[in-house]
């Protein structure tokens, strides 16, 4: 169950290539990694803030511990990949708790105020839409 959205597939397809963008990056051997100066930790915790806020956005509260629970396994799955990968990049299980952390500051995040924020946009963007075409017609 989505939202009412006018373009749910334009949501969900943009947040699938954000997740496989994480995935990529994760994968990636370690010294092929772009720097950023920020901490590991951070990085982690930002991501899958960001990927739970996009999902909250699309789906109704009543889906969010399904959110949660999606990106966690997400983030375990990496984890043991980068475990059985020799490429430079190992298992970290604080890296995990770094992830959970993001998922629970993006889903507390949606649970506040930002929840439903695509619902937002489109409705914005609708208004828009109605009117510059109001005006155009004048």
């Amino acid at each position: 169950m989505r939202l009412l959205l006018r373009h749910p597939r334009t949501w969900l397809v943009l947040g699938w290539l954000m997740i496989l963008v994480v995935v990529a990056l994760s994968l990636m051997p370690g010294q092929k990694l772009p720097a950023t100066g920020l901490n590991d930790k951070f990085q982690h915790g930002t991501a899958y803030a960001l990927l739970a806020l996009w999902f909250a956005g699309i789906y109704p509260r009543s889906r969010y511990w399904l959110i949660a629970i999606g990106l966690l396994l997400l983030g375990v799955g990496i984890e043991f990949a980068q475990g059985a990968m020799s490429f430079g990049r190992e298992a970290d299980l604080r890296d995990v708790l770094a992830n959970g952390g993001g998922i629970a500051v993006g889903l507390g995040l949606a649970w506040l105020w930002l929840g439903g924020w695509a619902q937002q946009v489109e409705d914005w963007s609708a208004s828009l839409a109605k009117l510059t075409g109001a005006k155009r017609r004048s």
